[in-house]
């Protein structure tokens, strides 16, 4: 799937299995993640981080949870704390290369397997 320049963006899924548990449950570590992806594929942050720890009613919902919003759109992620996986969606109607955030993600959050779905938004 190619972006053109005509498209109106392109949102990355990725879901990170195996993860390491201290990374995904240290609001530090979230934080570190969001200015190194923005970094990696040249996003432009607006604004702070939304990084809050809850759903701890349910032991499927528990963990962090991020809402970084960017010039071109957003990056939002779930962590699970009982699977030690990252769920995360990059959107955005500049292009980025997504191979390269899905590496970065993948050995930031030392996933042992990832899966990654690339839409383009017409």
């Amino acid at each position: 799937m190619e972006f053109k320049e005509s498209d109106y963006g392109q949102e990355l899924n990725l879901d990170l299995y195996g993860c390491n548990p201290k990374i995904i449950r240290s609001r530090k570590k979230i934080q570190e993640f969001i200015d190194g992806i923005c970094a990696e594929i040249k996003m432009k942050k607006y604004g702070r981080a939304l990084i809050p720890n809850f759903g701890h009613g349910n032991p499927k919902t528990a963990g962090f949870s991020l809402v970084q919003l960017i010039e071109t759109s957003s990056i939002v992620g779930h962590f699970s704390d009982l699977n030690n996986s990252a769920y995360l969606d990059i959107f955005s109607c500049r292009y980025f290369d997504a191979e390269k955030a899905a590496l970065f993600a993948a050995k930031f959050f030392g996933a042992k397997k990832f899966k990654k779905r690339l839409i383009v938004r017409k």
